[in-house]
């Protein structure tokens, strides 16, 4: 019995004089969710290509449970691409009992697995159109059961939120936490951060062709400097100047959010609040994804 993991080890692809990827490497463990962003032309949909075997690596490896990833590993992914994969002129259910045939379901497992993920994904009643018919949003949720039909062991999604409705988004999401909760290992390439920030256990951040950072956010943020918001209602301005290692970034109303550095004393901080009257907030606030992401690559570019 393996470990449930996909391992993206070392891949690296070139164009001519492109380079694509340059020893990718990262992991995804089994029950997690693992979240890959970048910028367009960073090389994530090449990374999962790769993954998937559509296309090939010129160095490097793909292993699921330590072993390479062969045709046999290929049927138990469930892929939703970028671009969409559907037949537009098929109509939903038997595209997805064929698609489910194609990954060796029997036929009465296939048609029982359509019925079960065109229910769950709210387009039950659509079983007997054509895909071309439907809505953007519909069929991004036909998609995504075409990547689920098979019952998978392991879900690529690359862009499984773009251009979908709130309720839609945590439809999909639902779905995702649930296949992980599973003990499926899941990677999505999303731009949507603050989703990837509340769905995902740890997070890739790839900028050409390589990846630049990956762990939790949590992780990721503990090289970051601190932030600590203060809402002191009396509190003149400039009240925080000239408070060792700090650096006063905003206010936002009552409130100032600071900067800490290193060697500050947060306790200094208060007790320079506190001298100004009532302190109705003091935390310390996490650098969110986004803020995270912006100076990864911000770094990396400089």
């Amino acid at each position: 019995m393996g470990d449930g993991r996909l391992e993206v080890d070392a891949i690296s692809k070139r164009y001519g004089d492109v380079v694509a990827l340059r020893d990718t490497t990262f992991d995804v463990r089994a029950g997690e969710l693992f979240g890959f962003v970048g910028s367009n032309g960073a090389g994530k949909t090449t990374t999962m290509r790769i993954a998937l075997g559509v296309l090939a690596a010129d160095s490097g490896a793909v292993r699921w449970d330590g072993s390479p990833v062969t045709l046999e590993t290929r049927r138990h992914i469930g892929y939703m691409p970028e671009e969409r994969g559907l037949y537009p002129k098929m109509k939903v259910g038997e595209q997805l009992v064929y698609l489910a045939r194609l990954h060796g379901l029997s036929a009465s497992a296939a048609q029982r697995s359509m019925t079960d993920w065109t229910e769950r994904l709210g387009v039950a009643t659509r079983r007997d159109d054509d895909v071309q018919n439907l809505s953007l949003g519909n069929q991004q949720r036909v998609q995504l059961a075409a990547a689920l039909v098979h019952n998978p062991s392991i879900l690529v999604l690359d862009e499984p939120f773009s251009g979908l409705d709130p309720i839609a988004v945590e439809v999909m999401s639902g779905v995702l936490l649930d296949k992980a909760a599973e003990g499926i290992p899941v990677v999505f390439s999303s731009h949507q951060l603050d989703l990837v920030e509340r769905l995902c256990h740890r997070v890739g951040i790839i900028r050409g062709g390589q990846m630049v950072a990956v762990g939790t956010v949590d992780e990721l943020s503990a090289g970051g400097a601190t932030e600590m918001v203060v809402d002191a209602p009396h509190a003149p301005e400039g009240w925080a100047n000239g408070l060792a290692g700090v650096t006063v970034r905003r206010r936002e109303g009552a409130r100032t959010v600071l900067e800490l550095g290193q060697g500050a004393d947060d306790q200094a901080v208060l007790a320079a609040a506190l001298a100004t009257g009532p302190v109705t907030e003091f935390s310390r606030r996490r650098q969110s994804l986004t803020e995270l992401y912006r100076n990864v690559v911000n770094q990396e570019a400089s």
